[in-house]
């Protein structure tokens, strides 16, 4: 049996009412809200939690390869799977690649590993946007998903791959060259005809591939960029309405190439055993997937649940999201920029920098934070043990609002914290308003992207408030 071992995904914390864009232009916006990446957030960091939350979900599962798509990477060139890579601490034996910058590169990756034979944790993660006032900004979404991808030899899977059909054709419907700032997309009734028939024959192929009817189908979701292709054309394919699953617009918005990898987490996390789920996926031709949860999904606990997630979500201010966009410039504190990180410095501490691992001392058992070579306590040289601190939380011991160091969105807020069974370090807090902050909150480590200088982006762990319950 082969398929779906464990979930993960990634929601920022902060959401931007649609209203709010036709309350601030006069046009654009409409109804619910979409998820907005901070600005120390962007497609690797998403990624990154995302596999996390994969990986925390099935701990006991060995990852042979890890493969990362997006089609907004942080990088061109050098591949973004290395970090996500490196925060997961994954041995150096397990391959990590980037699968293009297309929208389909997300179901893409997850049809290949469907078909591999190797435990492949397959992440995709995106950041979508748009002018101001366009549909792409207001019905866009930002986020990652992650799929351990396995045989039951390697975990108990959840859901079974059953089977699935692609078909693939040539039409300019969605596009962006590279260094473009936006998507361009042709009339939208040209995208809703040419998507029409390679619905209908992807999904006529799935249904005979796999010898099922459209009866048999519990749960469709759907993935696409085109809403209107969507909306219509999934009239036509004999899925009554009560079986149409949550596509996520009203709550997450379309995260391009992480969406079919979303909707499919959300549509698992939900099922109970034996429910059979139809994934469509529409990007340059038309991918279907049919899964079949088993007995294991009524034990499953994701880490961190979508719906969980969605409804722990905070308001942004609109002026506030065209900032982090850099749609509009704000005059940032009178400091000078930061200097880019170096390359060198970078390598020697990467299990620091990328994996949050400090040292505690064999004599004493202190922890430190950095991790160190001499023992604070009785001065013992080389006599260290590594102390994965990532998952591990804490407590605000003490903290400051800076209003004068260098942010892109300030101030900036620092706290010392006492991470449980040991260890101190002082890191800035994210996803929290300065006015929230107390002595004695709970937090979490969430890896974030602190700055970009010289076109180098700084990666490193900041604190979150620890919103959720440990499932």
């Amino acid at each position: 049996m082969r398929g779906i071992i464990a979930t993960g995904t990634h929601l920022p914390h902060r959401r931007l009412e649609r209203a709010a864009v036709a309350a601030f232009f006069g046009k654009g916006g409409g109804s619910g809200a979409r998820t907005v990446a901070s600005f120390d957030e962007d497609t690797t960091s998403m990624g990154a939690e995302a596999a996390r939350a994969a990986v925390a979900s099935a701990p006991d599962v060995g990852i042979a390869a890890l493969w990362f798509a997006t089609a907004s990477p942080a990088y061109l060139e050098k591949t973004n799977a290395s970090a996500i890579h490196a925060t997961l601490r994954l041995d150096a034996s397990v391959p990590a690649f980037d699968f293009g910058g297309a929208h389909r590169s997300g179901i893409g990756a997850l049809c290949t590993a469907l078909g591999a034979g190797s435990t492949t944790l397959v992440v995709a993660s995106d950041s979508r946007g748009g002018l101001a006032t366009s549909a792409d900004e207001s019905q866009g979404g930002d986020g990652a998903a992650a799929l351990v991808i396995g045989d039951d030899t390697a975990g108990p899977v959840i859901a079974e791959f059953i089977g699935g059909a692609s078909v693939t054709d040539e039409f300019l419907e969605r596009w962006r060259v590279p260094g473009g700032d936006r998507s361009r997309t042709w009339e939208d009734r040209f995208g809703e005809v040419a998507y029409a028939p390679l619905m209908e024959q992807a999904w006529t192929a799935a249904l005979a591939n796999t010898a099922l009817a459209v009866d048999d189908i519990d749960t469709l979701v759907v993935a696409g960029t085109h809403a209107r292709a969507v909306a219509r054309n999934v009239r036509k394919l004999g899925v009554d309405a009560e079986r149409i699953g949550d596509d996520l617009s009203g709550t997450v918005g379309n995260t391009g190439a992480a969406h079919p990898l979303l909707v499919l987490a959300t549509a698992v996390e939900a099922a109970g055993p034996g429910e059979t789920i139809a994934l469509m996926a529409l990007a340059d031709g038309v991918d279907v997937l049919i899964v079949r949860t088993t007995d294991a999904v009524a034990s499953y606990r994701a880490a961190r649940p979508v719906a969980t997630q969605i409804e722990g979500g905070a308001p942004i201010d609109y002026a506030t999201f065209l900032s982090w966009r850099g749609m509009v410039a704000i005059e940032p504190p009178n400091r000078p920029l930061p200097n880019r990180p170096s390359a060198a410095a970078a390598h020697r501490r990467d299990n620091w920098k990328f994996g949050f691992v400090g040292s505690r001392d064999r004599s004493s058992g202190m922890v430190h934070l950095p991790p160190a070579r001499v023992s604070e306590k009785g001065g013992a040289v080389d006599d260290m043990d590594e102390v994965p601190m990532a998952d591990v939380r804490g407590t605000v011991v003490s903290f400051t609002v800076d209003k004068l160091a260098y942010s892109p969105s300030p101030p900036v807020v620092f706290a010392v914290v006492d991470f449980d069974g040991g260890g101190r370090a002082p890191l800035e807090l994210t996803d929290v308003d300065a006015d929230e902050v107390v002595v004695g909150m709970r937090v979490e480590p969430t890896f974030r992207r602190l700055f970009t200088a010289d076109e180098i982006h700084n990666y490193f762990w900041k604190v979150r408030p620890v919103r959720e319950a440990r499932v």
